[in-house]
């Protein structure tokens, strides 16, 4: 995407604020790091006490901004009060006043529709990041984003679709097409191609994801199980399942592994640091994410695709949402749900015998900064032109 060149700013660089919720996580906002982005733009973001995430890594400015549920008891609590009146930033206006660009995320966050709010009176330029990739218009959606998403709609500068799919999904949303740019993500590939193995013994399967139904963990572990009822498929050693994450399915998913008597194959490892990932990658012999599509959500990106692919680590996935498009031609894909599909594809992929592993680095940190601070450019541009009409 070519860039426009950036207006003159009351100060030295363009000020950007990113508006991320409780979700502001150190592989989502590496590329804000990036020369093309740092050098060019006076970047922070807002992080809340209630931050979902450990951003201590980031070097980007990080403001605290205090929300509504920040002040409200911890845990499940917590959670259920702030959903009565929905939650949001508190003085948000004194936060970003004087800022030349708001970057908010998704139609129908919280976040993004007080960013449409303050925008006219602020005079910022309000970017979007969206990953969604099903479009819900008002129909499918609930009473509360219903409003969320026009506001949303009529106020935002430059939508920044994630993927192909997610910009389908805005042009049937009602985004103008001409405000539409498609911009991937990036993952740091020399962090996760540069590193060596975690010291991972035999056949291993690597699986990180959050441990929530949709992200097809019992999918893996039925596969595993009819792996071992079929010997033939095992070859020499039975491999193991290294999960990664947490979330509410971790009880069902331990006592569904000891059930179908492959509860010593599986290592639940709980949550690892993003820093320790790239030594998990090296060591293990195929990476599955075995998403499955609800009626509200399906694959969006998978960041992990990416990390796996700049390690050069053999993916199979099902083929939910954007996978098939992340991948590429990258992955062993199969159908959501099909757990004996699954188990043929991994039974043939730890079989392989090993190769080089081709390191595919077109998701990296640099190519995202450059589309990222492009982006910036035209919508400065833009809204500098229609402000001289």
């Amino acid at each position: 995407m070519q860039g426009a060149p950036i207006p003159a700013s009351k100060t030295s660089r363009p000020r950007v604020v990113i508006l991320r919720g409780h979700q502001a996580n150190p592989w989502e906002l590496a590329p804000w790091q990036e020369p093309a982005l740092a050098e060019q733009f006076e970047v922070s973001y807002l992080r809340s006490r209630s931050n979902w995430f450990d951003t201590s890594g980031l070097t980007l400015r990080d403001p605290r901004a205090l929300t509504l549920r920040d002040l409200l008891p911890p845990g499940r609590v917590g959670d259920l009060a702030v959903r009565v009146p929905g939650d949001r930033y508190l003085r948000l206006a004194r936060q970003l006043r004087g800022a030349d660009i708001v970057h908010a995320q998704e139609l129908g966050n919280w976040y993004s529709q007080q960013a449409a709010r303050l925008r006219h009176n602020l005079g910022f330029t309000l970017v979007l990041t969206v990953w969604e990739t099903l479009p819900f218009l008002d129909a499918y959606r609930n009473v509360r984003t219903r409003p969320y998403r026009r506001r949303v709609l009529a106020q935002t500068d430059l939508f920044l679709a994630a993927t192909e799919r997610a910009r389908s999904a805005l042009l049937l949303e009602g985004a103008p097409p001409e405000r539409i740019r498609v911009c991937p993500p990036g993952v740091d590939v020399q962090r996760f191609a540069g590193v060596g193995s975690s010291g991972l013994d035999g056949p291993t399967i690597l699986a990180p994801a959050r441990l929530v139904w949709e992200k097809g963990h019992h999918d893996i572990l039925r596969a595993l199980a009819l792996m071992r009822h079929d010997a033939g498929r095992l070859g020499a050693a039975a491999p193991r399942l290294v999960i990664v994450g947490r979330g509410p399915e971790e009880r069902r998913l331990r006592e569904h592994a000891s059930e179908l008597g492959i509860g010593e194959q599986v290592e639940f490892r709980g949550f690892v640091p993003y820093e320790a990932m790239p030594a998990l990658y090296a060591g293990a012999t195929c990476l599955v994410l075995a998403s499955l599509p609800t009626q509200y959500w399906e694959e969006q990106f998978g960041m992990v695709l990416a990390e796996a692919m700049a390690c050069g680590l053999p993916i199979v996935a099902s083929d939910s949402g954007a996978i098939p498009e992340v991948t590429a031609g990258n992955a062993d894909l199969y159908a959501p749900g099909d757990w004996v599909g699954l188990a043929a594809l991994l039974a043939e992929v730890l079989q392989r015998e090993a190769s080089e592993r081709e390191r595919i680095t077109r998701y990296s940190t640099t190519a995202a900064a450059d589309g990222i601070a492009a982006a910036y450019g035209e919508a400065l541009a833009r809204r500098s032109s229609i402000s001289r009409r």
